[in-house]
């Protein structure tokens, strides 16, 4: 039995290195500077495709030499744990001296967060960095996890990121009061390394993602078949959803594509795909649990279940350019972009109201967003102070006229 589970252990380590054998390590997601990664239990969550596995297998890449025994990085999703459990495989790690287990696609293996629990429990020197793309399925998790985890939710590229991915410069990120604040000294500084609208309009159909640089030709069909699995299999399996409605749900998206995220008309929806209005507000819920709807309210914090939203949008630009069938409206695709880059860098994002600016951030900020145009008549005079304009087709701030594509550097 003792030689049967070294011989285990070997074959696992041997697919550690193919893994890492192969690993970019020229760009890293602003995400790996973010993570506590002394904390004994770590669980990654983001849409499938965003650069988890490369995130993690970087961090070993960086702290432990490719063949040490001390780290070990796997993946739930193989044939090796059909037959072989979380617990045992975590046991004989310990037992050989392991210091520090990443177990990726973890939502794969049924059960999945019991044993981890048992594992943290019984294993207290062991470090646990854990991934899953199943966002559904990892909240239904937490429960066993509750207290003991920390969660870290990775999104997609921002465009600060893409740009450093695409050109090799690398601006570092900045925070919302100093782009606010300084907003022409921040754009300048940018200039001088290259030109943001240069590259934003490709960032909006088709630099979300990470895998965008290798799969360009078949960049969209990919996107599509992640929004068809979470449709198909997950929200059949984990929310109960009828198969015979996950067309009329995929309908829905595709409506959502086309339409500007003004005021919902939750009526007008659910007769455009035939679903009543209480199924339809549930399914808006799960969508956005997913990550491929966003759900903006005017008061985050009260809303109740059910609550009809005051905007509903995809959750990024590229889903947009994935899903519809015509030239997607440009305030659409603005707003989206807005909301996106904001909400991924930690920020409350709130629907401004009818009597002011467009969205309200963290409770007093409140930005208007719009074209070259755009200018502050939309603003009450009370928020004035707090206020600016995000707008598009700039590329130097003047006042609190600030570029769109400067929210893309916040993460």
């Amino acid at each position: 039995m003792h030689k049967q589970k070294n011989w285990l252990m070997n074959v696992l380590f041997e697919r550690h290195i193919e893994y890492l054998s192969d690993v970019p390590m020229t760009f890293e997601r602003e995400l790996i500077r973010t993570i506590d990664w002394d904390s004994r239990l770590i669980l990654i969550r983001g849409p499938k495709g965003v650069g988890k596995s490369t995130l993690m297998q970087q961090y070993i890449l960086k702290n432990y030499d490719i063949s040490d025994r001390h780290a070990l990085y796997c993946s739930a999703d193989t044939g090796y744990f059909t037959t072989h459990t979380l617990v045992d495989t975590a046991a004989t790690f310990v037992r050989q001296g392991g210091e520090r287990l990443f177990i990726d696609e973890v939502h794969k293996y049924d059960g999945w967060s019991k044993e981890i629990k048992e594992i943290n429990d019984l294993y207290k020197s062991l470090k646990i960095v854990l991934s899953g793309s199943s966002l559904i399925q990892l909240n239904d998790g937490e429960a066993d996890l509750s207290r003991r985890q920390d969660i870290y939710d990775m999104p997609g590229l921002s465009f600060r990121e893409y740009l450093w991915f695409r050109t090799g410069k690398e601006i570092p990120p900045i925070t919302l009061e100093k782009l606010l604040n300084h907003p022409t000294e921040f754009c300048s500084k940018v200039k001088k390394e290259l030109r943001p609208l240069e590259f934003f309009s490709d960032y909006l159909k088709s630099g979300y993602y990470p895998f965008s640089f290798e799969k360009r030709k078949t960049y969209k069909n990919i996107i599509e078949n992640v929004i068809n699995y979470t449709i198909d299999i997950e929200l059949t399996k984990y929310r109960n959803v009828s198969i015979e409605n996950t067309r009329k749900i995929k309908a829905f998206l595709q409506v959502v594509s086309g339409i500007l995220p003004y005021q919902v008309d939750i009526a007008k929806l659910s007769k455009s795909i035939s679903l009543d209005r209480v199924t339809l507000l549930k399914y808006m819920k799960y969508l956005a649990e997913a990550k491929l709807t966003r759900n903006i309210y005017t008061k985050q914090d009260t809303i109740t279940d059910f609550q009809k939203p005051d905007k509903l949008m995809l959750d990024n630009p590229n889903q947009i350019y994935s899903l519809c069938s015509k030239e997607p409206e440009t305030g659409t695709i603005r707003e989206c972009f807005f909301c996106n880059q904001l909400s991924s860098a930690g920020h409350k994002v709130e629907y401004g109201g009818l009597k002011t600016g467009d969205y309200r951030i963290d409770g007093e900020i409140v930005i208007e967003i719009g074209g070259a145009s755009k200018g502050f008549s939309q603003i009450n005079e009370e928020d004035m102070d707090k206020a600016a304009l995000a707008v598009d087709n700039i590329d130097v701030a003047v006042g609190k006229r600030i570029p769109l594509w400067a929210f893309g550097f916040l993460y």
